[in-house]
């Protein structure tokens, strides 16, 4: 099987398009340097190799199973957390006071990356383990995280967020669960939670739930909600002992397999004990940590899987022959490698396009949430306003365009894309999750329209703009992609003149008609900014091509960025066109 990403491409993002190195002349990174970067990579790569590719297919195969109260996961799934536990990959980008490395979110996410792309399914285990031990780490007392953390960072403990319920779905709103006050510093958990990824396996020592509930005579909707840790067993006179904590049974998903996703039952028929996070009725604003951590996880998740299938269906396409060119009449010559049909050459250079082009978006983000660890000011205050912008449109472009780029490599290989024999319908399954986890579509688009657009007054689509401004300008001066600066500029304004007419229908009070379209806003938001990350690393291309010096294969490396960059800006940006027209159209039909 092909590998599943190109190293040279990350290499290309973290040290030519995001300066990673850069980051090490602050005092939060200072410890680093560039060459141990590398080596982390280095060690992803390792990882990857011997636990993860292996078992991939296996691990679909033999889904976990809920056997006697207790889930029966893949075994190759715990070797892998115990490595990534022993080699503090867990919480390496923690903070060094909460047992972590600082390591950047930027190389954190491209060793998030490495792994992914082998295995998209058992990464979950860590990642949720990270997410949950960050949250304890960031709000819980100094109680609370010294008696949960080190364990989580450790591997042995893993670690789930438990938000949706049975009656709720993905409405917070209408979260049930309560937690009843029992005077000693601890609350008795009632309720039930669905779809909780790695609710529960057969080997961690202890699984921590971080639980949405209801204190008693808290506020109704999302303003008395609170958050606490509920683990499956709990501490008593030095000893773990069974906290109520059921395991009612596993969804049976279409893809991602290894990774179980658990129907949980709390206090039914015993004590459930749960610790609470933070202040009362402050646990959403709390898990927005978490699940701003995930959304970036999830969109990740778009983007490595979509990997993984262009890599494959790349290798494919340079060893299956069938047909002949257009231009050839003669049956008797042999047939082509199918590389050279130019639909299928559109289908791989599509999948790239994406892939490449939600890297460098969601690196984008990383990198903003690096800055506002280690920057100061205005430069901070900027990171913080566009990493709060853009991470609804970094979960949600890779998840719903890694679904479609995925698909086109599945079409590459034709009939044999559909079958067991080869791994392509398997990642078809695994990443059409993808636009559903962490939050929909839907609910993603609302969210870029009705909030993140319009608060603080348009400032952060304001200051994006600058941003964009700056890399159109910087294109402008460059004969290879002064063409494509250009369209940007034209989709920039257009953008503009769309959100501006959208505005100007909630200020007129008409809220169905403004929110209405937001599923569609979100996609041509996602074209525009995908497009300037392009117009990024085309930038960049242009600049080493021109300074010359290169190998050949260099040389072929920024060609083939270029040329990309423009398949971009030819098959991709004018949809914007449709979009656009659609969004500017203020009649609103439904069918109910």
């Amino acid at each position: 099987m092909a590998k599943e990403y190109d190293r040279r491409n990350l290499d290309f993002l973290l040290k030519e398009v995001f300066h990673v190195d850069s980051l090490c002349k602050y005092p939060r990174f200072a410890d680093y340097t560039p060459d141990m970067f590398d080596m982390l990579l280095d060690s992803a790569d390792l990882i990857a190799e011997k636990y993860l590719r292996p078992i991939y297919v296996d691990s679909d195969r033999k889904a976990a199973e809920l056997v006697d109260g207790v889930v029966q996961v893949h075994p190759g799934v715990e070797p892998y957390m115990k490595e990534m536990g022993e080699s503090g990959m867990i919480g390496v980008t923690f903070d060094l006071e909460h047992g972590g490395q600082q390591l950047p979110s930027l190389v954190g996410g491209a060793h998030e990356f490495i792994r992914g792309a082998a295995h998209n399914s058992i990464v979950m285990f860590t990642g949720l383990s990270h997410g949950a031990a960050h949250l304890i780490a960031s709000f819980g007392s100094k109680e609370l995280a010294d008696k949960f953390v080190p364990n989580m960072l450790s591997g042995k403990w893993a670690g789930t967020m438990c938000l949706t319920e049975p009656q709720a779905g993905s409405s917070l709103n209408d979260v049930t669960t309560s937690a009843k006050d029992l005077g000693d510093g601890t609350y008795s958990i009632k309720g039930q939670k669905i779809f909780i990824s790695g609710g529960d396996n057969h080997f961690s020592e202890n699984i921590i739930h971080l639980v949405l509930a209801r204190l008693e005579g808290a506020p109704a909707g999302t303003k008395g909600i609170s958050l606490l840790v509920v683990p499956k067993k709990r501490m008593e006179n030095g000893q773990l002992v069974q906290n109520e904590v059921v395991s009612l049974g596993v969804y049976h998903k279409m893809g991602q397999k290894a990774t179980p996703a658990l129907h949980l039952s709390f206090g039914d028929k015993g004590p459930s004990i749960g610790y609470l996070v933070g202040e009362p009725n402050k646990g959403l604003k709390y898990m927005f940590q978490m699940m701003n951590e995930a959304r970036i996880g999830v969109g990740m998740g778009g983007a490595y899987i979509a990997s993984a299938a262009y890599h494959f269906s790349k290798q494919y396409a340079n060893e299956r022959s069938q047909g002949r060119l257009l231009t050839n009449k003669d049956p008797n010559t042999p047939p082509t490698l199918i590389k050279n049909h130019p639909d299928v050459q559109r289908m791989l250079y599509f999948q790239k396009a994406i892939v490449e082009g939600s890297m460098g978006l969601l690196f984008q983000c990383l990198l903003w949430d690096d800055l506002t660890k280690c920057a100061d000011g205005e430069e901070k205050a900027e990171a913080q306003l566009l990493l709060d912008l853009m991470t609804t449109v970094a979960k949600t472009y890779p998840a719903e365009m890694g679904i479609l780029a995925v698909n086109q490599g599945l079409q590459v290989l034709g009939g044999y894309g559909y079958t067991e024999d080869f791994p392509l319908e398997q990642m078809a399954r695994d990443v059409r999750i993808m636009s559903i986890y962490e939050g929909t579509t839907g609910i993603h688009g609302l969210t870029l329209l009705g909030r993140g657009i319009p608060s603080n007054n348009g400032q952060a689509l304001q200051t994006l703009g600058k941003w964009i401004a700056k890399d159109i300008e910087s294109g402008k001066s460059s004969d290879l992609v002064a063409k494509y600066a250009d369209i940007l500029e034209v989709e920039v304004a257009n953008l503009t003149k769309v959100t501006m007419h959208k505005l100007g229908i909630a200020m007129q009070g008409k809220f169905d008609i403004y929110l209405a379209d937001s599923t569609l806003y979100m996609e041509l938001f996602g074209i525009v900014t995908v497009a300037w990350q392009w117009l990024k690393q085309g930038n960049v291309a242009a600049a080493a091509i021109k300074a010359g010096g290169l190998s050949a294969d260099e040389l072929a490396f920024y060609q083939d960025k270029i040329h990309t960059m423009k398949f971009f800006f030819h098959y991709e940006v004018p949809k914007a066109l449709g979009l656009s027209k659609r969004l500017m159209d203020d009649e609103i039909l439904t069918i109910f």
